[in-house]
């Protein structure tokens, strides 16, 4: 089997297994110790933008306006879900049993077979809900003026989170489908999320990531450096890595804001960022996949840690923490700009 005839838009990491879609219109499941295409599931007639593994299921959103849902063994299409007006962008998942009481259940009989639920977001401006096992959309949410660019779930505290074309970011109550939120402060299209201990992570056309909390909307942190979009992001032990349109991943020190690396290797955008084993997977507009040994820098990321809550504890005990994390005195600036040595699934 050979690699993908197009660029890969976004990857999945599943245990030992790694899960690509590309605009060749398909998606390949890849061992990631060998490298060796596993399976290939095809059925959809255009870009396939985003995936998702959850369970034994593999879901997967389409320019071709369909999300679909596919048996990850079978390698065959089990469900499409047909609604949206223009291409499906960005995916979400959950169970009903995360969010709903007892008694707030009232699903047909074939919905309380499988309460899985699939959370779509569109070019149409809309991000909808559907049923897993029918196919039926649940509820519309309706509110962006842009194309839904990401979503992000908070299941415990049924909160889901959009990010739009329209510069927002908004949040829903996912059982209601009440808008609670909208955060506004970037300059550009909201590309991608992460949510990690109630702190909400952006990344934007803008070209820079901002931190939120999201009980009170406050913004607390910005990132910048990028030389341009901000197209993925993911949170590691302390640690914000960043995937970007000038074709590097970064990593920065998620409380300060400090840079501390630069991975250099895409010649185009990095679509997707997963870290497996403190292993970081890199999935690029070039084709391929690319995998970096982030080891050395998560070693250094938790005795930066450990040192910092010994010094908080000293400094609680004299009542002095005003300053802790704003004094740049002392942070890592260098950038090691030595490359690790990448390793491509072809």
């Amino acid at each position: 089997m050979h690699r993908h005839e197009s660029y890969i838009t976004f990857c999945h990491l599943e245990n030992e297994a790694a899960f690509t879609c590309s605009a060749d219109h398909t998606i390949r499941k890849w061992d990631v110790v060998t490298g060796q295409c596993l399976a290939i599931y095809r059925g959809h007639t255009s870009i396939v933008n985003r995936i998702l593994v959850a369970k034994d299921y593999l879901f997967s959103g389409s320019y071709d306006r369909t999300a679909r849902c596919w048996s990850v063994d079978k390698e065959k299409q089990i469900q499409e879900f047909r609604g949206h007006r223009n291409c499906v962008l960005t995916l979400a998942h959950y169970s009903s049993r995360d969010v709903l009481e007892e008694e707030e259940e009232e699903e047909e009989e074939e919905e309380k077979v499988s309460r899985d639920l699939l959370v779509t977001g569109s070019t149409d401006c809309t991000v909808k809900v559907w049923w897993v096992s029918s196919g039926r959309c649940y509820q519309t949410l309706l509110g962006h003026t842009g194309a839904v660019l990401c979503l992000i779930l908070d299941a415990p505290n049924r909160e889901l989170f959009s990010g739009s074309t329209d510069y927002t970011i908004r949040t829903w109550n996912i059982v209601t489908g009440e808008q609670l939120k909208v955060f506004k402060e970037h300059q550009g299209s909201v590309i991608c999320l992460e949510l990690v201990n109630r702190h909400l992570y952006s990344g934007s056309a803008d070209r820079t990531v901002k931190c939120w909390f999201v009980d009170t909307g406050e913004r607390i942190q910005t990132y910048k450096s990028h030389k341009h979009s901000v197209s993925t992001l993911k949170y590691h032990a302390g640690i914000l890595f960043t995937g970007s349109g000038d074709a590097c991943a970064r990593a920065f020190n998620s409380r300060s804001g400090v840079l501390q690396k630069i991975f250099r290797g895409h010649k185009f955008i990095i679509n997707c960022i997963q870290i497996h084993n403190e292993l970081l997977y890199t999935a690029s507009h070039d084709g391929t996949l690319r995998i970096w040994d982030i080891r050395g820098i998560c070693k250094r990321n938790k005795r930066r840690l450990k040192k910092e809550r010994s010094v908080q504890g000293r400094s609680s005990q004299k009542g002095s923490l005003s300053r802790l994390f704003n004094n740049k005195v002392g942070c890592m600036v260098q950038q090691e700009n030595g490359e690790h040595e990448a390793v491509e699934l072809m």
